[in-house]
């Protein structure tokens, strides 16, 4: 059941991490009748942070998660 929970949680993170990284080529930041009625309208800075945010943070949980798995099983880097 763990699996299947972090499997789940990587491709929610992933798809997250993408639509983060495509928000602001799909919109015309310089128009902002295409962004007005999103998510976070009408400024462009809630349209980002609502859309662009939640892949954020999935990238900074998904980056702990790898630091931690490595760690576990490598132990931790000391640099001489």
């Amino acid at each position: 059941m763990k699996r299947l929970a972090m499997v789940v949680g990587t491709v929610l993170g992933a798809y997250l991490i993408v639509r983060g990284i495509a928000e602001p080529f799909v919109i015309d930041m310089s128009d902002p009748s295409t962004y007005r009625h999103d998510w976070g309208g009408p400024s462009l800075i809630g349209v980002l942070a609502v859309h662009c945010g939640p892949g954020l943070i999935s990238a900074a949980l998904m980056g702990s998660a790898l630091r931690r798995s490595f760690h576990r099983r490598h132990g931790p880097v000391t640099h001489v």
